[in-house]
């Protein structure tokens, strides 16, 4: 293995090497010109093939057959994202969503009776919260579980078209079991969104008396995943359907929880679901990887124009050229890091008595939302690059970007809207992670805000001792080469989210209890930037401390560079804001174009070298114009 490899694949090398072992031995068939109905059976053979591997138990506890790595677990889910993507969504359906939920939020009583049969797919299921008319706001979902105490039976309803279950992969075709998120109601009371298993299906595979199934067709990518609508009209089902960690149902309809706060709990439900938010962020990088080994090893063959000398010019040759590839692999690499960082963080807290601490568990969430949006964004831009880099052949479905690009465009939408997602962020920056955040009205948010917290939350991970200690270390030199020096970088970075996150309590501090939404709503493109330059700092302090591990000299060497040009590809790309606020002089800010220029030439006799650390299986780059 190559040192770069070593650095990549980090704390799981071991469960990526064997994955990369066992894929080798496999023959994946492509779906291209399969019909929707052939794509969803290959897929769900090979998912009966994927649950024979033993990979998809590995986050489930031991005594069900399990692995007790939760972290391997979500590698395992980003290594599918090399190859279909439809199978990787369909097994995070099935282990991720489906079998998470019914793990997390449910007790015992769940985990004997289903963990077994949902680990070897003998119980296929589905994962229904989108609504129709609710997608983001989770909270005010429509669907009801009206407990009847004559009969010990919840009644799950759909009160109108707008509650349909929308969008549930496994629901058209092979889910007999979903985890259904609905409104509880007992003894008169709304006691907010809980989970509970409905059965969908008979096992001769007809909907259940009162469940209407649809089929939501043809998509524009992941044609394997069978998405459908569910609707439900007076299904009942029994007291112990309801996955009741967090709150339970006693025979007689009185409601208990351990948690008192109906938004706290709601939050708490769904903060143990962000294993799901994560493996998107990490399949999402699988396919960007992938895209761009294509592109730069095409751009390594393909010729057009002639130098003076007579030879043919390789289009990676071209500074355009570098520019649309090399920025992206950077930040692919930048981003690969910080996905690391985080999963190492759920594995801590969701394995052993890491769960109960909350304010890790806040800032997992909130570093999960951001990495997903800014990751699921990267990959769609980087995709398109790609596609475009590789010309007319780019577009030729055998060459394998289009799926790519099809398959990925909803992750930007999926696991959460990443517009919304970057709101959570910037909300968990201004609250400093307050517990009960959720309670507080907008006024209160609002003279919270204003009166306690300016300033960015700055985490003491490992990762940013390592960038205090090359701040304190630096040189405080102030010519145009200091462009190439870590701790400018750092400073930079940390100073416009400082500044940004400042400039939004100010703002707040107009808010009264008349215009309280419109002082929000006009904010809203402030709160959007204060989220994603906090995500920036976070993912270039996780490539700072990635390269301070690496003990190879010339893979460090190498490695500097290629962070050198993920932060000042940031820098030039949102150089506008650094110099209306004074971050940057005239002068600097063209220092800093060149210096991208500089590094696309310094890195590209490495662009191969960078794509192939990657270690995809030769068989997902099996694209004919990659043919010697």
């Amino acid at each position: 293995m190559n040192a770069l490899t070593e650095v990549l694949d980090g704390r799981w090398a071991a469960v990526r090497g064997e994955i990369r072992a066992q894929t080798a031995g496999t023959k994946y068939p492509d779906p291209v010109g399969l019909s929707v109905e052939e794509h969803r059976a290959l897929i769900l053979e090979q998912l009966h093939e994927l649950a024979k591997t033993g990979r998809p138990q590995l986050g489930f506890p031991s005594v069900y057959g399990g692995g007790d790595d939760i972290g391997g677990s979500v590698v395992s889910f980003e290594m599918l994202g090399f190859g279909d993507l439809s199978l990787m969504v369909k097994a995070g359906v099935q282990w991720g969503l489906f079998g998470g939920a019914v793990q997390l939020l449910g007790t015992r009583e769940h985990h004997d009776r289903y963990l077994p049969s949902i680990m070897s797919l003998e119980l296929p299921g589905c994962f229904a919260m989108t609504e129709s008319g609710h997608g983001s706001d989770v909270q005010n979902l429509c669907t009801t579980a009206t407990y009847d105490p004559a009969t010990r039976e919840f009644v799950v309803e759909t009160p109108d078209r707008q509650a349909r279950k929308d969008y549930i992969g496994n629901a058209a075709r092979d889910g007999r079991l979903a985890v259904v998120f609905a409104q509880l109601i007992t003894d008169g009371a709304g006691r907010g969104v809980h989970a509970f298993l409905v059965p969908i299906r008979d096992d001769d595979g007809a909907p259940m008396p009162g469940v209407r199934i649809e089929d939501c067709g043809i998509k524009a990518g992941l044609n394997g995943v069978d998405n459908g609508r569910l609707t439900f009209e007076g299904v009942r089902v029994e007291r112990s359907a309801l996955l009741n960690r967090y709150g339970d149902v006693g025979e007689d309809g009185g409601y208990t929880s351990s948690i008192s706060s109906d938004s706290r709990r709601f939050f708490t439900m769904l903060g143990t679901l962000v294993r799901g938010r994560i493996s998107v962020a990490g399949s999402a990088g699988s396919a960007t990887k992938r895209a761009l080994t294509i592109a730069v090893r095409y751009a390594e063959r393909r010729t057009q124009f002639f130098r003076p000398d007579g030879t043919e010019v390789r289009i990676l040759d071209y500074l355009g050229h570098q520019r649309k590839l090399l920025p992206a692999l950077a930040t692919s690499y930048a981003l690969h890091f910080a996905q690391e960082e985080l999963v190492s963080t759920l594995h801590e807290l969701q394995s052993g008595d890491g769960q109960a601490d909350e304010h890790r568990q806040r800032e997992l969430e909130s570093r999960a939302a951001g990495l997903k949006a800014v990751g699921t964004w990267h990959a769609t831009s980087t995709i398109q690059a790609a596609r475009e880099a590789c010309g007319g052949a780019g577009y030729l479905a055998e060459n394998l970007l289009p799926s790519l690009k099809a398959d990925t465009d909803v992750f930007t939408t999926f696991e959460g809207d990443n517009t919304v997602l970057l709101q959570l962020v910037a909300k968990g920056l201004l609250t400093s992670y307050r517990h009960q955040f959720q309670d507080l009205s907008p006024l209160e948010t609002a003279r919270f805000v204003a009166e306690q917290f300016v300033g960015a939350v700055v985490e003491a991970t490992a990762a940013r001792k390592v960038v205090e200690r090359i701040i304190d270390a630096s040189s405080g030199r102030d010519d145009d080469d200091i462009v190439f020096e870590r701790a400018w970088h750092c400073k930079l970075f940390e100073e416009r989210e400082e500044h940004v996150l400042d400039g939004i309590a100010r703002r707040l501090r107009a808010a009264s209890q008349e215009n309280a939404f419109e002082v929000f709503n006009e904010a809203q493109d402030h709160v959007l930037k204060a989220g994603r330059v906090h995500v920036d700092r976070v993912v270039l302090e996780a490539f700072v401390g990635a390269i301070d591990r690496c003990e190879d000299p010339e893979a460090k060497a190498l490695l500097n560079k290629v962070c050198d040009l993920y932060a000042l590809s940031n820098i030039e790309a949102d150089r506008a804001w650094f110099l209306e606020h004074g971050r940057l002089t005239s002068p600097r800010a063209k220092a800093v174009v060149a210096g991208v220029n500089t590094l696309c030439a310094q890195l590209r006799p490495r662009a191969s070298e960078l794509v192939d650390a990657f270690a995809i299986p030769e068989q997902f780059l099996a694209a004919p114009i990659l043919a010697d």
